[in-house]
């Protein structure tokens, strides 16, 4: 097996073998090439995107492998290939490792970058993914994810108002507080990745997350990464009723960008 090693610029061919860099670097390059990302739809699986786009934007390699949404319940085939039943999953040669967060933990093990490296900056991302992990419920139930259409939501809940207010607050604090255009700071982490489906959702429902939070959105739409996986939603070809009932649930529809 032939490994490409990354040689530090400026090194001095000359220093004894000892001296040389350890293969720590190639090796752990051989094993990145093992990871497989499974994930679902484009258009409607904000968890799916969290650690693709994370994965993507911070250039760590990995095989892509779309799982869709066949019916209203995946559980029993996709507990084939994680045991929630549940997408993402990551596949390490054998191992496998389940959910947004806990994927993003164990890429933050071996990978710089997933985490800002200032402490105040890292403290702030840890708890706002944390936060978005395990709240923001109405958010979810109210504006589900739709990459593809734009939507006139109902009037909005008072669980709904609360949620965006948070949003709206939660976001504004990060940008002020490190700087921007990321929400930790100049460079995209993990927080990004978990409110990237959110970005989406303020596009997708007209939402008002306020002025900076209205920045960081058309910033982060406009990454590559985003506009590749929004490219692949609009030429999505699969329709899954419970997930379209969702969306009509939501509101109005009044436009679908979506070509297929």
């Amino acid at each position: 097996v032939i490994i490409n090693a990354r040689i530090p610029a400026g090194w001095n061919w000359t220093q004894k073998r000892s001296d040389w860099p350890e293969p720590a670097a190639a090796l752990e390059r051989l094993r990145d090439m093992q990871y497989t990302l499974i994930t679902a739809n484009r258009n409607y699986s904000s968890w799916s995107l969290r650690p693709w786009v994370l994965m993507t934007m911070l250039g760590i390699p990995f095989e892509g492998r779309v799982e869709p949404f066949a019916a209203s319940n995946n559980y029993q085939a996709f507990r084939a290939f994680s045991p929630t039943g549940q997408v993402p999953a990551l596949l390490d040669g054998q191992r496998t490792v389940w959910d947004s967060l806990g994927i993003t933990l164990y890429l933050a093990d071996r990978h710089e970058g997933v985490w800002p490296t200032d402490p105040a900056a890292r403290a702030w991302a840890q708890c706002a993914v944390t936060e978005m992990h395990g709240g923001f419920s109405a958010l979810r139930n109210d504006c589900t994810m739709n990459v593809g259409v734009r939507v006139q939501p109902k009037p909005m809940s008072a669980a709904l108002k609360r949620d965006v207010a948070r949003l709206t607050e939660l976001w504004a604090q990060g940008l002020d507080s490190f700087g921007g255009p990321f929400l930790a700071g100049p460079q995209f982490t993990a927080v990004d990745a978990f409110f990237a489906p959110v970005a989406f959702r303020v596009r997708t429902y007209g939402l008002d997350v306020g002025h900076a939070g209205q920045e960081w959105v058309h910033h982060m739409l406009g990454q590559p990464p985003m506009l590749a996986w929004e490219e692949d939603a609009l030429m999505e070809s699969w329709r899954e009723v419970s997930h379209e009932a969702e969306l009509r649930a939501c509101g109005e529809v009044t436009a679908d960008y979506r070509r297929v």
